[in-house]
């Protein structure tokens, strides 16, 4: 619906990280653009240490806003998109972070003025969101939703390894640095799995993701064939020996990057190996033998002992690029 239609400009909300930028500045690209753009003088809403986003979401959605604006990290988008699913109103994502793991996996611009114009222009496109259930150590249970990658292993270890100075002064590449110091180890890791009420099923693991997308940063195709809005999610163990199966996993990798290149993967789920194992499904189940970290869109989230994964598809609105009715 066009902001002409009705009596009255739409409204947005724009909920900010005050440490990824200065108010001010936020204020001026986001009220210029909607003043273009034909909507109300946005309500700037910020975060805080004890709420990354969900509470002022939640106001802004309570509030009648029909555009509801992320301007942060990762940490930021989950913690607005949990409280936007099912609501209809929809997402816009101002990268702000350094990773930026679902804008670039939807391939949304990272450039923080056409970023805001693709919110204000873009069409509509409904998108899964995953649930992880986590069991703590201690027997208690979290509930968190997550919209690019979870799991435990090398992701995780990426994310403990990364320097929070090299982040600030490199980037991106720091993260590069962690997955490095994140290889150690074979396959340590030993657990029970069942996938959609199947069989239980007993491995060991270096890592094992689910994902709603598919991309690490660097665009590392972990899973090449997860997309956010195919109704299911894509999981992968990491079963490599030292430093021969991590260069062969490398391997594998680029190959199913070249096949995306070249448009040439087909439906479904890449061809499993002995290092790198596939499946896809709803609902998964995990339970370790000792605890381990677990990470979700790019955030350590302590230790579990067991978690549970679901999917809910094309819960979430999210604004991309490209012509379409806002």
């Amino acid at each position: 619906m066009s902001p002409h239609d009705t009596g009255r400009s739409p409204r947005v909300a724009v909920i900010h990280n005050p440490t990824k930028i200065a108010v001010s500045d936020l204020e001026h690209l986001v009220t210029t653009a909607a003043t273009r753009h034909g909507w109300q003088t946005p309500l700037l809403l910020e975060t805080s240490g004890n709420d990354p986003g969900f509470g002022p979401a939640q106001q802004a959605v309570a509030d009648g806003h029909t555009l509801v604006l992320a301007a942060g990290g990762d940490g930021t988008v989950r913690a607005v998109a949990a409280a936007l699913r099912g609501t209809g109103t929809a997402l816009g994502i101002l990268p702000l972070g350094t990773g930026n793991l679902l804008a670039r996996n939807l391939r949304l611009p990272l450039d923080l003025p056409t970023a805001i114009d693709t919110a204000f222009t873009g069409h509509d496109r409904p998108i899964d969101v995953c649930t992880a259930l986590l069991t703590r150590p201690d027997g208690e249970s979290e509930e968190l939703d997550f919209l690019v990658m979870a799991g435990i292993g090398i992701d995780a270890g990426m994310i403990i390894n990364t320097d929070d100075d090299l982040k600030k002064r490199a980037r991106v590449l720091a993260y590069i640095v962690g997955i490095a110091k994140s290889l150690a180890g074979g396959r340590r890791v030993r657990l029970t799995w069942r996938l959609d009420g199947g069989r239980a099923r007993r491995t060991r693991v270096h890592s094992l993701i689910v994902g709603n997308c598919g991309e690490l940063v660097g665009r590392i195709p972990l899973l090449p064939e997860a997309a956010a809005d195919d109704g299911h999610f894509d999981v992968v163990s990491l079963r490599p020996r030292g430093l021969p199966g991590w260069l062969q996993i490398a391997g594998e990798l680029a190959r199913h990057s070249l096949r995306r290149l070249a448009r040439r993967a087909g439906p479904g789920t890449p061809t499993d190996s002995e290092l790198l194992r596939y499946a896809t499904g709803t609902r998964l189940e995990v339970r370790l033998d000792r605890p381990e970290v677990f990470e979700v869109d790019g955030d350590v989230v302590g230790e579990v002992s067991a978690f549970t994964v679901t999917i809910e598809p094309g819960c979430l609105v999210v604004r991309e690029a490209g012509s379409g009715t806002v």
